[in-house]
């Protein structure tokens, strides 16, 4: 029963390091491309501007920000189910399951936070300091994947459950700070919208179709308002009931009774079906529809489209940094962020879950040693899909900084990574866990 449970997490997980992997290898294609003789090309793909221009209404952005705000409006609103799915029925659905990664989530967070604005020097610069709040899940899973059996699965759960709060501290940050003027009639019909879709969704409605097209409206209005669309994503997310239509005993019974007239039907002696079994697959269909939780459907379908096509676009389109910038790069910026992703993170959650813990305010599973929070506390400073996106909104009038972060979350999130990675690896023998992965091991080792 307990390998059933698990099954879809750790489908999760490899779902995630494939992610990763393919981040990995955009990214590098981006920074060769960028810094090749071919860097020209580059560039003029992303500026290239694409949209609709009528007398009235005039929709037109470069390539790159219908990378930034279109498509990453897809990869929130996947965010946004995640997060709705674990507080409702996974790994934050309590508050005895949320107080662990809630408290490293806050401690990764805060220091960073603070930590950049006390090395700032630069008052340009200031507005960066979300860029070392959040962590890259795909990544940092990845490495924990290749990791295997050195580290308990309970750790993959606590870094997944941690980097879900650190999302939605990230987006509202992103919602409060770095969204432009308001126009506040534009943003109120964005959210009578929203409140209509919610409505009929608590009244137990629900299309896909009217939710795409609702999100798209929603979407239009929060970019023509000055919020920054892709919370558009998030806020939908949200109307996506999680709720079955029908019990699990309806749809057993409903089961027993097609599988029982097919094997009662005409069999058909060729790879075909008689007009009988094609009604009966018709109903099966139905009542999987009935069964099947919208919100958990909607997360499957858009998880392969998000890892591998949104996000390694994104990153095609955003990690192409040209090294020799004519420009210049500031340098206190690059090592300010490097500092707050290794250090900041490190230190922030570390210490957080270890005072929180002495205060016995939280209860960390016995198979999980303070070694392995300090490895993990690293990995969580790979800051690489949301410190980058967080980076374009923050310089947004300040381009020339662009650069130079993009470069402090990329030495920062590499070296974090090794730092992460070796402490675990080093610290871990191999074959102590997950030759269960149900069986927790009570360990001694601090």
């Amino acid at each position: 029963m307990k390998e059933a449970i698990l099954s879809p997490f750790q489908k999760f997980v490899k779902l995630q390091s494939a992610t990763g992997i393919l981040l990995l290898a955009t990214t590098i294609i981006a920074l060769v491309w960028a810094n090749s003789p071919f860097a020209d090309s580059y560039s003029s793909l992303w500026e290239y501007e694409l949209g609709i221009v009528t007398d009235n209404f005039e929709l037109k952005k470069p390539l790159l920000l219908w990378v930034n705000d279109g498509l990453m409006a897809i990869f929130f609103f996947l965010i946004g189910l995640e997060i709705k799915r674990e507080f409702l029925i996974g790994e934050l659905n309590s508050t005895k399951k949320v107080m662990f990664p809630l408290f490293g989530a806050l401690g990764g967070i805060v220091l960073p936070v603070l930590l950049f604005i006390l090395i700032n020097q630069n008052p340009e610069t200031l507005k960066g300091w979300g860029i070392p709040m959040a962590t890259d899940i795909a990544f940092s899973l990845a490495i924990l994947k290749v990791l295997g059996d050195r580290v308990p699965l309970s750790l993959k759960i606590f870094l997944t459950a941690f980097a879900i709060v650190d999302d939605l501290g990230a987006v509202l940050v992103i919602a409060i700070f770095y969204s432009g003027s308001l126009d506040l009639v534009l943003l109120g019909s964005a959210l009578a919208f929203l409140a209509f879709v919610y409505f009929i969704s608590y009244k137990g409605f629900y299309s896909k179709y009217l939710t795409m097209l609702f999100g798209f409206i929603v979407w239009l209005l929060f970019l023509k308002a000055g919020l920054h669309p892709t919370l558009a994503g998030i806020l939908m997310a949200f109307a996506v009931p999680v709720r079955q239509k029908i019990s699990t005993h309806e749809f057993s019974h409903q089961l027993e009774g097609i599988v029982n007239s097919i094997k009662q039907s005409t069999i058909l002696q060729k790879p075909v079906l008689s007009a009988e079994q094609l009604v009966l697959i018709d109903d099966l269909e139905d009542w999987a529809d009935k069964y099947r939780s919208p919100l958990q459907a909607l997360e499957h379908e858009l998880h392969n489209v998000v890892a591998f096509i949104v996000i390694p676009i994104f990153a095609l389109a955003n990690a192409g940094v040209a090294l020799s910038s004519e420009s210049g790069l500031e340098n206190t910026l690059v090592i300010n962020i490097i500092i707050c992703l290794i250090l900041g993170k490190s230190i922030g959650i570390s210490t957080t879950i270890f005072l929180a813990r002495k205060f016995k305010i939280i209860t960390v599973p016995s198979d999980i040693t303070n070694k392995q929070i300090i490895g993990v506390s690293f990995l969580a400073g790979i800051g690489f899909t949301m410190a980058i996106f967080i980076a374009s909104l923050a310089f947004n009038t300040h381009p020339e900084y662009i650069d130079s972060a993009k470069i402090g979350i990329l030495i920062g999130s590499f070296l974090s990574a090794i730092i992460g990675y070796g402490l675990l690896y080093y610290k871990s023998h191999k074959g102590q866990f997950n030759h269960n992965p149900n069986v927790v091991k009570t360990t001694d080792e601090n």
